[in-house]
């Protein structure tokens, strides 16, 4: 009886050995599962670039957005003059933007009928925080004028066509609003960045985060209408990487041609 519980012992241990081993395999099989059902949800290491849809029609941005693997929502309009009715005009992320697929570009576009919206008070804010109610409200961010003040980059008048406009004014949705901002003698320069490439609307809005502003824009002769300024990019910049006054006029250079374009 001794000999058959001490041939038994062997296949006790065994057993346990086995069940140790299957539940390492399951917890490995487990963390491979979680792993890709994560990755699948979160689109893990799967981004698309934002493809460039101003001055395109609601129907071309759906096409074009189709191929670039993201979505598009119009969120809102503005009025330009001299825009066609019914195209893109801004879209938030900009284009060349790194997305995850499927994301959603939010678009506003030129409306065909103007409408006037409420003026907000911008008195206070950072330029950063006027872009964005200005933004919000259908308006657009024009010249920024810097005065001596020991408040740098702070709102401290807002204007329209040349004239104060004051909070809770009614004014053309798409109107163009200037402001006088504080700037001090310490905090009084940036950088000038690299716009080369980028269309003339998205070149403002980046010289405007680096609190500068577009000076004249002077573009190639096969440039003729309002509709190929919209198309044309930039080639050719001033001051490019240079340190300069904050508010200072940076001179663009824009073509149809891509081949003036420089390499990245």
């Amino acid at each position: 009886m001794a000999k058959k519980k001490e041939a038994q012992e062997p296949k006790k241990g065994s057993w346990i050995v086995s069940n140790l081993v299957g539940a390492a395999i399951f917890m490995v099989v487990l963390l491979i599962l979680t792993s890709v059902g994560l990755s699948l949800i979160t689109r893990h290491g799967k981004t698309v670039t934002t493809p460039d849809f101003t001055n395109l029609s609601v129907k071309q941005a759906e096409e074009v957005a189709r191929e670039g693997h993201v979505k598009v929502k119009v969120t809102d309009s503005v009025f330009v003059r001299r825009l066609p009715g019914g195209v893109v005009y801004r879209q938030q992320p900009k284009a060349g933007s790194t997305v995850k697929k499927g994301r959603s570009v939010f678009l506003t576009i030129n409306s065909i009928v103007p409408r006037k919206v409420v003026m907000p008070n911008l008195f206070g804010y950072s330029v950063t925080e006027a872009r964005a109610e200005l933004q919000n409200r259908g308006l657009n961010l024009g010249k920024l004028t810097y005065v001596k003040d020991i408040a740098t980059n702070t709102v401290l008048g807002q204007y329209c066509e040349g004239k104060e406009v004051k909070a809770g004014d009614l004014v053309v949705n798409g109107s163009t609003i200037d402001l006088k901002v504080g700037v001090s003698r310490e905090d009084n320069t940036t950088v000038v960045p690299r716009l080369i490439g980028m269309k003339y609307v998205p070149a403002v809005d980046v010289l405007h985060d680096h609190f500068l502003n577009a000076g004249r824009a002077r573009f190639d002769k096969e440039v003729k209408s309002y509709a190929d300024s919209l198309n044309a990019v930039v080639y050719k910049q001033d001051a490019l990487g240079e340190e300069m006054p904050l508010g200072t006029a940076i001179t663009l250079y824009l073509t149809l041609d891509m081949a003036k374009v420089p390499a990245q």
